[in-house]
């Protein structure tokens, strides 16, 4: 098989169990809090890469403070915040169009585009604006379809889709940031570190808030999930999409990544018996079509620490 081949299955199937890991498997964590489902999806993952990256340590003992800074944001913003946020809501949701807060994720683009241009000084094109613009008409649709949003009480459509959007601009900005880590680390060593540091952060919050470790909650199912999201959708996805990255232009990977959204729908169609309405798919072909477009116009460069998902 060509090296671009490889390439473009190896997005693909790092899309897919991303599509799997969101509308399947994390929301069924719903019995743990919150932080403590953020910890174990560090954590975990983070114990099974010791074996395989056990000599990321000497490069991370050669960091700056500077670089641990940066390296510490990184996982604030992608690990801790972004990861409480997308879990927040799909535990919200309660099963009901899991797909919607999966594809909403799909804004981290315009988000890390958007900081980009900020902190970084990178340009920023009047089409990439546009493509952006639309992005966000197709998201809107994909949540409220066309009617205004319900802010009643009893309606939790908009603050999951607030968390959501919260993730993407999150993992977005940990994507932005991971440009200065990887300037001293790769990747491998990067999603290392990133792992780590973000389970001693929700290690510290879950403690000094006094909420501290309900290993007790965590049943024989919880256990078989967690360690499928590490071994598969978690560690594994991100290194398969870095793979396929290093092989493949950026336009073939930004068709690879349709896998996402379109696995996301499809999967909970056949589990949770979610469908979406006219509108919503309408909405969902606009986001994926404006993301499409704004990660080709976007040039790739070495692999990111936090490229999606999570």
């Amino acid at each position: 098989m060509r090296p671009a081949y490889k390439g473009a299955l190896a997005i693909c199937t790092a899309a897919v169990l991303w599509g799997l890991d969101g509308v399947v498997l994390t929301p069924r964590l719903f019995n743990l809090p919150v932080p403590f489902v953020v910890f174990l999806l560090h954590a975990v993952p983070f114990l099974l890469m010791q074996p395989v990256l056990f000599r990321s340590y000497q490069a991370l003992a050669k960091l700056s403070t500077i670089d641990w800074i940066f390296l510490g944001l990184v996982a604030l913003a992608g690990g801790v915040l972004g990861t409480f946020a997308i879990v927040k809501a799909l535990f919200m949701v309660n099963f009901s169009q899991v797909s919607v807060v999966v594809l909403l994720q799909k804004l981290q683009p315009v988000f890390a585009i958007v900081l980009a241009a900020i902190l970084l000084k990178e340009p920023l094109t009047t089409r990439v604006v546009g493509w952006s613009f639309v992005a966000l008409v197709g998201a809107y649709l994909l949540t409220f379809g066309a009617r205004l949003p319900d802010m009643s009480g009893g309606s939790t459509t908009a603050v999951a889709a607030a968390w959501a959007a919260i993730a993407a601009a999150a993992f977005g900005a940990a994507t932005v940031l991971g440009k200065r880590v990887l300037k001293v680390l790769d990747f491998r060593q990067a999603t290392f570190g990133r792992y780590g540091l973000t389970a001693l952060f929700t290690l510290i919050l879950l403690l000094l808030s006094g909420q501290g470790l309900p290993f007790g909650e965590v049943t024989r199912f919880n256990w078989l999930l967690i360690l499928t999201i590490g071994l598969t959708t978690g560690s594994g996805a991100i290194f398969l999409y870095y793979f396929g990255l290093t092989r493949v232009r950026a336009s073939v990977s930004a068709i690879c990544e349709l896998c996402l959204p379109l696995s996301a729908i499809l999967l909970d169609y056949l589990i949770n018996g979610s469908v979406l309405r006219p509108w919503q798919w309408m909405g969902a072909a606009t986001l994926v079509l404006a993301i499409t477009m704004v990660s080709i116009q976007q040039p790739r460069r070495r692999p990111r620490p936090d490229s999606d998902t999570r």
